[in-house]
């Protein structure tokens, strides 16, 4: 049996972990997001982060899920990488190019209420 029959068989038996999971994929999907967006931007986390006018390990804590980000980060780092993160419902994350002839519009004002420290 494949790995990946196995875990298909586990997770359809098993409605506890398939609820767990499909979380920690929910969760993880930013994470490769900006890794992707990084990595194909040819940036290293130094350099994203000091166009971000932070430090290299914060942006590590973010590729490697130890910090949850606001949105006025995935704002900054969506524009310093010249991307736009799509989340859809289904807990994916798209990343889409921004062409060179494409302004960019001033993010919105950060919103205190909901916005995740942790």
């Amino acid at each position: 049996m494949s790995y990946r029959a196995w875990r298909e068989e586990r997770l359809a038996s098993d409605p506890e972990l398939r609820a767990e999971y499909n979380r920690l994929k929910r969760e993880s999907a930013f994470r490769r997001a900006l890794m992707d967006a990084r990595i194909s931007a040819r940036v290293t986390q130094a350099q994203l982060a000091e166009c971000l006018e932070t430090k290299q390990p914060a942006i590590a804590r973010l590729e490697a899920g130890d910090r949850q980000p606001t949105v006025p980060m995935i704002q900054k780092l969506a524009a310093a990488l010249n991307v736009s993160f799509e989340f859809l419902p289904s807990g994916e994350v798209v990343v889409h190019k921004m062409s060179a002839e494409e302004p960019q519009e001033a993010p919105p004002e950060p919103v205190e209420a909901g916005v995740s420290g942790t």
